[in-house]
C-alpha cells in the first residue's frame, strides 16, 4: 500500500490557530470547520475494502447506493470503485462486510423505453445497464451523485434516517422512466416473493422478500414521486400484465412520467414489519426539497463527526481520520420503525420504547467499534444491548452476527458478551444488568457451537470442531467476561465456574513451538502443522487466519501468555518474529481475508487488531509505538484501496480514530485503553456531559512517534493503561514525542489488569 504523502497545508495551519476546543460551543461543529467536506466515502471502495459510497444518516435505517450489478467478492456492498457499469440504486446495503446481501429495493432511472421480458443469466444481460465515469461522480456524507452515460441522466441521493431520496435529472425534451426490479438480487440473496401495487398516480407500494445470509429478510416499500405517473409497465416472472398490481418470486415495473419539467424526485420508506409502517416511516409531507433534506442531511453528519476534534497540519490524515469516523457512524442500522415495531427471525413482531439496532458485526466490531461507540455514541449503546436482549428473547442465546433481524451464526465465538459486559463496567445505564447477566450465563452454557465439547473437554478438540483453536480461545475470553459480571453481581459459584473455564486457552499452547494448536479429543497435537497453514474455514483448527495470527487471543491474561513464553524476553522474541516473518501464507483456498500483512501480522482481519500492543503487556511499551505507528502509516491511505482489508461494519476505521489519538482498548471489557502512538498534534473528545478529554502531542511527526514524557491533568503519568473512569473525568493528557525510544517510560508501573 501506498504510505500518505505528508505535504503541509497552510490551510489546515490557520484552522489549528482557532481558540481553545474549550472555549466551542460543545453542541455545534468547530468553527471554520467543514467536516463533511473533509470525508472521502470513496475510501474502502476498492481494494477489499467492501464498503459503499452512497447516502445514509447516521446509524440509519437506509443506505441509498449505486450497484455495479455483479455478485463478485469484492462487490459485497454493491459496489466497486474498479467499477465502470451500474445496474441501479437500491435503498440497504452493508458496510465493508466479508459476505454480501441486501440490495433491496433497486430503482433506476432510464429515458427509453426498456424490454424488461429480458432473461437475465449474467450482468451484460441487465437491460437498463449503463457506463458511468469517475469524473462525474461525487460522493460525501449524506449525498452521492452519478451521471448515467448511456441514459443521459444524473442521479443525486440523499436520505434522512428512515426515507430515501432520489433526484433526477433528465435530458432536455427526453423520455422520464423508472425502473423498479425487486427481482434485482446480488451476492448471497435471492428473491422470495415480491408486489408491486400503482396506490395512486404520485404513489407505489409493494414487498419485497428474500432469503440469503439473511434467510427470513421481509422489506415493505412505499414510493412517492414528484409528479404523477402518465403510465406504466408492470412485470411478473418477466411477463408483462394487464393490471396495476402484480406479485410474484420477481416483480418489476417501469413508470412513466411528463417532460415538461426535467426534474424528477421520488422518496423511498421501508420497514420489516408491514407496509402501513412504511407509510408512517416516510418523511411526514414529502415535500421534495431534496436541497433542503441534502442541507439537513450534511449539518447531521457535520455534527456527528465533532464527537472528535483532531487538529493536525496534514491534510490527508484529517481525510483519513473523518473518513474513518464516518465509517464508524454507519453501522449498526436503524431497524425499528418509527412506532418501535420490528420483526424477529420467526416472523414475530417485537416492540421497543427506545430504537432496535440489526446488522450487528460482533466478531468484528467488539474490539474497537463498539468501545468508540462508548465513548461517542453513548447513548445509543443501551439501545444496542437491549436489541440483542430482544434477539436473545426470541432465539434463546445473544446474537453471533445479527442481520436484518436474522442470526447469521457467522464467525467464531459469542462476543454480544464482552459488548454488554464492558458497558456494564463503564458505568452504562439504560438495561436490565441482572436480565443482561442472565443472558451471559444462559448463551455460554449451551451445548450447540461447540459449546458442548469445550465442557466436556476443556477446549474444543479439532477433531469434534471446525476451527477449534480460535473457538477455543474466544471462548476462554468470553468465560472471563462472564466471570467478571458474575463476580461484580455478587455470584461467587458462577464466578469461580467461569473464571476455571477462562484458564482453557492453557490447554492449546505448545511450548515447543510457542503457538496454540489445535488438540484431539485424546490430547494429541494436530499433525501435520504448519504455522503458516490457513484453509478458508474447512478442516482448519483457525478462522480465518494461521497460527501466527491467532495464537496471542489471550485478552484477559496477557501475563499468562507471557509466562508460557517463558517470560517478557522470549515471549517478545517471538512477537517480533511475528512482525518479520516471511508473508507467505500456506494452505489451499487461502482466505482473501489474509491481508494487509507485515511479515505474518494481517491488519486486514480483526484477529491481529490487538497484537502490537502486547509489546506493553511484555515492558517494551517502545515496540507497541514502532509498530502501531507502522500499521497507521502503512495500512491506510486516502486511495480507494485505502482500508488494508474488509471494513467489516466500523471495526478497520475505529482501530484507526482511537489508534491515531494514541489509545486502544485492548481488553474492552476491562474498561480500560492501552497507550500507543498519538500522530495528531491535539485531539478532543467531547464528552456526553459537556466536557472533554484532551489528548496533546508535543514535537509530533512522522519521524517523532516515541513517547519521551506524559502528563495527565499536570501530574506525572508513567504507565501504558488509562481507564474509561479517567477519561470520562475529563482533562488533559500530555505527551511529549521524540525520534529515539524512551526505555524507561511505562514500565515504572505494573500494567495488569484487574
Amino acid at each position: 500500500m501506498v504510505k500518505r504523502l505528508y505535504a503541509i497545508t497552510a490551510f489546515f495551519l490557520l484552522l489549528i490557530s482557532c481558540k481553545n476546543d474549550q472555549e466551542k460551543n460543545l453542541n455545534e461543529t468547530p468553527k471554520n470547520e467543514d467536516l463533511v467536506g473533509i470525508v472521502n466515502p470513496f475510501i474502502g471502495t476498492g481494494g477489499h475494502g467492501h464498503t459503499f459510497p452512497g447516502a445514509s444518516r447516521p446509524f440509519g435505517m437506509v443506505q441509498v447506493s449505486p450497484d455495479n450489478g455483479t455478485s463478485g467478492w469484492d462487490w459485497c456492498s454493491g459496489y466497486h470503485y474498479s467499477d465502470s457499469l451500474v445496474a441501479g440504486f437500491s435503498h440497504l446495503h452493508l458496510s465493508g462486510t466479508g459476505i454480501g446481501d441486501l440490495a433491496d429495493l433497486l430503482f433506476m432511472p432510464v429515458n427509453k423505453e426498456i424490454d424488461l421480458t429480458t432473461t437475465v443469466k449474467e450482468r451484460k444481460d441487465i437491460p437498463y445497464l449503463s457506463k458511468y465515469a469517475h469524473d462525474n461522480e461525487t460522493a460525501k456524507p449524506g449525498y452521492y451523485q452519478l451521471f448515467l452515460e448511456d441514459f443521459d441522466i444524473n442521479v443525486e441521493l440523499t436520505s434522512s434516517l428512515r426515507t430515501g431520496y432520489h433526484h433526477y435529472t433528465f435530458g432536455e425534451g427526453e423520455e422520464q422512466s423508472v425502473i423498479i426490479d425487486l427481482g434485482f438480487a446480488i451476492n448471497w440473496d435471492k428473491p422470495t416473493a415480491t408486489s408491486i401495487k400503482i396506490e395512486d398516480e404520485n404513489t407505489i407500494t409493494g414487498y419485497r422478500h428474500s432469503t440469503g445470509w439473511a434467510k427470513n429478510q421481509k422489506v415493505f416499500f412505499v414510493a412517492k414521486f414528484s409528479k404523477p405517473i402518465v403510465s406504466s409497465n408492470l412485470y411478473a416472472e418477466a411477463k408483462l400484465a394487464e393490471a396495476s398490481e402484480v406479485e410474484g418470486t420477481k416483480t418489476s415495473a417501469q413508470l412513466f412520467f411528463d417532460k415538461e419539467d426535467k426534474n424528477l424526485q421520488v422518496a423511498v420508506a421501508l420497514s420489516s414489519v408491514s407496509l402501513e409502517n412504511a407509510k408512517e416511516n416516510l418523511d411526514d409531507d414529502a415535500n421534495f426539497d431534496f436541497e433542503e433534506i441534502r442541507a439537513e442531511s450534511k449539518q447531521v453528519w457535520n455534527k456527528a463527526l465533532s464527537d472528535i476534534v483532531v487538529e493536525t497540519p496534514v491534510d490527508s490524515l484529517k481525510e483519513i481520520f473523518y473518513t474513518a469516523l464516518y465509517h464508524t457512524k454507519l453501522s449498526p442500522v436503524t431497524f425499528s420503525d418509527k412506532n418501535g415495531e420490528f420483526r424477529l427471525q420467526n416472523d414475530s413482531i417485537s416492540s421497543a420504547d427506545g430504537t432496535t439496532y440489526s446488522t450487528l458485526s460482533l466478531w468484528d466490531t467488539f474490539r474497537a467499534e463498539n468501545p468508540l461507540l462508548t465513548l461517542t455514541e453513548p447513548d445509543k449503546v443501551p439501545d444496542i444491548i437491549n436489541s440483542m436482549l430482544a434477539y436473545y428473547d426470541e432465539s434463546g442465546a445473544l446474537p453471533v452476527w445479527t442481520l436484518y433481524g436474522n442470526e447469521t451464526n457467522t464467525m467464531t465465538g459469542y462476543h454480544s458478551v464482552p459488548v454488554i459486559v464492558e458497558a456494564y463496567f463503564k458505568g452504562i445505564k439504560g438495561f436490565d444488568a441482572e436480565k443482561a447477566y442472565e443472558a451471559l450465563k444462559t448463551t455460554m452454557m449451551q451445548d450447540q457451537r461447540s459449546l458442548k465439547e469445550l465442557k466436556e473437554y476443556g477446549y474444543v478438540p479439532y477433531n469434534l470442531g471446525n476451527e477449534s483453536v480460535t473457538k477455543t480461545l474466544e471462548y476462554a475470553y468470553n468465560d472471563w467476561c462472564v466471570a467478571q459480571m458474575a463476580n461484580a453481581l455478587g455470584k461467587d459459584d458462577d464466578y469461580k465456574y467461569f473464571s476455571n473455564r477462562a484458564e482453557s486457552f492453557k490447554k492449546l499452547f505448545d511450548p515447543e513451538t510457542g503457538f496454540m494448536r489445535g488438540k484431539s479429543s485424546d490430547g494429541k497435537w494436530h499433525l501435520p502443522f504448519d504455522p503458516k497453514y490457513s484453509q478458508h474455514r474447512v478442516n482448519t483448527d483457525y478462522t480465518e487466519g494461521n497460527a501466527w495470527q491467532h495464537s496471542w487471543f489471550v485478552l484477559h491474561d496477557p501475563e499468562a501468555l507471557i509466562a508460557l513464553h517463558g517470560g517478557a524476553e522470549p515471549f517478545t522474541e517471538k512477537l517480533e518474529q511475528l512482525f518479520t516473518e516471511s508473508s507467505e501464507i500456506t494452505g489451499e483456498h487461502t482466505s482473501a481475508d489474509i491481508s494487509g500483512l507485515i511479515g505474518q501480522y494481517a491488519h486486514g482481519n480483526e484477529p491481529s487488531h490487538h497484537i502490537a500492543y502486547l509489546f506493553n503487556k511484555a515492558g517494551k511499551p517502545w515496540r507497541t509505538q514502532y509498530y502501531v505507528h507502522e500499521i497507521l502509516e502503512t495500512q491506510y491511505s486516502t486511495q480507494p484501496d485505502g482500508l488494508s482489508g474488509n471494513e467489516d461494519a466500523g471495526q478497520m476505521s475505529a482501530w484507526y480514530v482511537l489508534s491515531s489519538m494514541g489509545l486502544y482498548p485492548f481488553n474492552p471489557a476491562s474498561a480500560t485503553y492501552e497507550i500507543g502512538t498519538p500522530i495528531f498534534e491535539k485531539s478532543t473528545i467531547r464528552l456526553q456531559d459537556g466536557g472533554t478529554f484532551v489528548i496533546k502531542a508535543e514535537n509530533v511527526s512522522p519521524k517523532n512517534f516515541y513517547i519521551q514524557s506524559a502528563k495527565l491533568n499536570g501530574e506525572e503519568f508513567n504507565t501504558t493503561t488509562i481507564s474509561h473512569e479517567q477519561i470520562l473525568a475529563g482533562g488533559t493528557l500530555e505527551f511529549v514525542m521524540g525520534r529515539e525510544p524512551n526505555k524507561n517510560w511505562g514500565v515504572a508501573k505494573n500494567n495488569k489488569q484487574d
